[in-house]
């Protein structure tokens, strides 16, 4: 019988509960997979304490690595022994199997190791879809980036250096900071002790920058519409300290005929043909050796509550990884 995390109430990383689970045969479209390893995000945190809401009880988790142990009628694509990873759905990547529909996988090539592939799924897709396709970046732009020695944003910082962009990353200390500029972020404003606004503006001679992506939300609110230019963009993709309060729309054109949007990759990947393409390219860049993707923290997969608390107490760098 598979294991899993499953839970039953919202709440704190302890509600995050071991069980054993059936595992039925796929199902017309359907893929079972056997996990090898399992990326730990943000998002699942938002959807366990119940500021994502979910039927309950449920399953958690949807970045994952594995191999495919059968498949249903109708899956072409696929065969058993394929290694293959997703991030887009259904929730349950947080298991030891599971089903998957084959439209949500993306089949990994050689020279892209699974663990890899667990650590940057969700994590790089992410920054394909907010630097190819929500604010399209080109060489010589200039941003700002907060976490940016996070699992996301240490993939970000080695995006933007292949881009030929500048980019600008909050930290919380100096060994984040070193880290982030190790992996290409030009310049780190360390936000424990430093006013963000004020060095983005002494950095970028009183300019601001055209956008900023901003996952950590409401701590960072409004003071990111403060770094922009005018017409600049915010881009608003988490909420790892509560969500952005709601406001008043006039304040964009107070501060300069600004953009807000809050954009989800689930949107951006819904098809699989725009996910094979975003995919794509993120293997490419790894392959080429420009983006290296570091699972610095991995933890058992029955101790998936520790993670989140790991996680949640910003005592993690790059990616985590679960291990079944």
């Amino acid at each position: 019988m598979a294991q899993a995390i499953r839970f039953h109430a919202t709440g704190g990383p302890e509600v995050l509960k071991w069980e054993s689970v059936d595992v039925a045969a796929p199902g017309p479209g359907e893929v079972r997979v056997r996990n090898t390893a399992i990326g730990v995000n943000f998002i699942d945190t938002y959807q366990r304490s119940g500021l994502y809401p979910l039927t309950l009880p449920s399953g958690l988790g949807t970045e994952a690595a594995g191999v495919v142990e059968t498949v249903g009628a109708g899956v072409q694509a696929l065969s058993p022994g394929d290694r293959v990873a997703s991030c887009t759905g259904p929730l349950g990547a947080y298991s030891t199997e599971r089903l998957v529909p084959a439209d949500k996988l993306v089949k990994l090539p050689d020279g892209i190791e699974d663990r890899t592939a667990a650590a940057m799924m969700l994590k790089g897709l992410t920054v394909q879809y907010l630097f190819r396709q929500t604010f399209p970046l080109k060489a010589g732009d200039t941003i700002l980036f907060h976490a940016a020695a996070g699992g996301v944003g240490l993939i970000a910082c080695q995006w933007a250096r292949a881009l030929g962009v500048t980019m600008i990353g909050t930290v919380s200390s100096d060994a984040k900071a070193a880290l982030a500029r190790e992996s290409g972020c030009t310049h780190t404003i360390i936000y424990t002790r430093e006013n963000f606004v004020e060095r983005v503006r002494e950095i970028t001679g009183g300019k601001g920058v055209p956008v900023v992506y901003d996952s950590i939300g409401k701590d960072t609110f409004p003071a990111s519409l403060d770094c922009l230019a005018p017409r600049g963009m915010f881009v608003s993709f988490g909420s790892s300290s509560g969500p952005v309060p709601p406001f008043n729309l006039i304040m964009l054109s107070q501060k300069g005929s600004l953009y807000a949007t809050r954009p989800t990759l689930f949107t951006y990947a819904s098809t699989h043909s725009a996910l094979n393409a975003m995919a794509s390219e993120l293997f490419a860049l790894v392959k080429e050796g420009r983006i290296k993707p570091d699972a610095r923290q991995t933890f058992a997969l029955k101790d998936a509550a520790e993670a989140h608390r790991s996680l949640e107490s910003r005592k993690t760098t790059g990616a985590t990884l679960l291990l079944p």
